[in-house]
């Protein structure tokens, strides 16, 4: 038997035949991660500091602090990705003029000389994703992921799973 993907269902790991569409978002969020990843480092970037200069570019100079919470990373993490995007010289931090405990982070000359070519990859990335789908099928196509992040929402810092509480699943 064919899998959605065309694999033989026997290449399929066992434990995916309990979650077959978490088992597909784990896969497609791995080769996104590795074809981002792959696309990034032509300009320098880390898939993951993508986003911090994008919110660093639409919004301008931001403190420390803001950056993390808009970009969704704890302060450690947002602290060392600062540090090496500073090292690179695509970031500055300035202490902050009104609250001497806080830290601004601004995009520097050269990151906005990066700017265009990062949303170049960003539509590339995106036309490689959707290429073969309709417009009706990428618009139900974010319903649906739309629909999953909701979901998925709901249970964030409740990750019990009540079908399990007394004995495990099969």
């Amino acid at each position: 038997m064919k899998t959605p993907s065309g694999s033989d269902a026997g290449d399929v790991p066992s434990a995916a035949h309990h979650g077959p569409v978490s088992h597909a978002i784990f896969r497609m969020g791995r080769l996104y991660r590795v074809l981002a990843g792959q696309l990034m480092r032509e300009v320098g970037l880390h898939p993951s500091q993508e986003p911090v200069m994008r919110t660093l570019w639409e919004r301008g100079s931001l403190r420390l602090v803001d950056l993390g919470e808009l970009t969704g990373s704890d302060a450690a993490t947002t602290t060392r990705t600062v540090q090496r995007l500073e090292r690179a010289g695509l970031v500055r931090r300035v202490p902050s003029d009104t609250d001497k405990r806080s830290v601004i982070v601004e995009p520097t000359a050269a990151s906005l000389a990066l700017r265009g070519k990062v949303e170049c990859i960003r539509s590339d990335l995106e036309h490689r994703l959707t290429d073969g789908l309709g417009e009706a099928a990428q618009a139900e196509m974010l319903v649906v992921l739309e629909r999953l992040e909701r979901n998925l929402t709901q249970h964030v810092g409740n990750a019990t799973c009540p079908a399990c509480a007394d004995e495990p699943c099969d």
